[in-house]
């Protein structure tokens, strides 16, 4: 299996989107693109023989911090590493764009997102409480100081 992470457009996202069963296809490219208007952001796409597999999409939150914004891999290709490979992507694209951290929210619901962030370096630094244990909102955040 060899995976290839390049710079793709919100058409790949939403065809990966609409993959990942846990996601329901809530995402439109409308929304997607009424978000991204106007923000530096990155759009990562995993390609494994030379199909969408994976993504991790990101924008800027203010000059210091990048925010990690959606992500998912397709059930078939889990387990492979290829969500670590889009983080360190992403990781080193905002270090060399000079931002100083960089920021994401998980859910309860998606443990497997909790102990990957917190594996790879990620603090827990918030909590959006939104009545239900399974929807509220862990904040995590990354130094990308050296």
């Amino acid at each position: 299996m060899k995976v290839e992470i390049r710079q793709g457009t919100i058409d790949d996202v939403i065809y990966v989107d609409h993959q990942i069963p846990e996601f329901d296809a809530r995402n439109t490219k409308e929304k997607l693109s009424s978000k991204l208007n106007g923000l530096e952001h990155l759009i990562l796409i995993a390609f494994e023989n030379e199909q969408p597999v994976a993504y991790k999409l990101g924008y800027q939150r203010s000059v210091t911090e990048f925010y990690s914004w959606l992500g998912g891999v397709i059930p078939n290709t889990r387990k492979k590493g290829i969500a670590t490979q889009l983080r360190l992507t992403q990781e080193q694209w905002a270090k060399e764009k000079g931002y100083q951290s960089i920021s994401v929210k998980s859910m309860n619901r998606y443990p497997a997102m909790l102990q990957l962030l917190i594996s790879s370096g990620y603090a827990i630094s918030g909590y959006e409480d939104t009545g239900s244990v399974e929807s509220s909102k862990i904040k995590f955040q990354k130094s990308m100081i050296d």
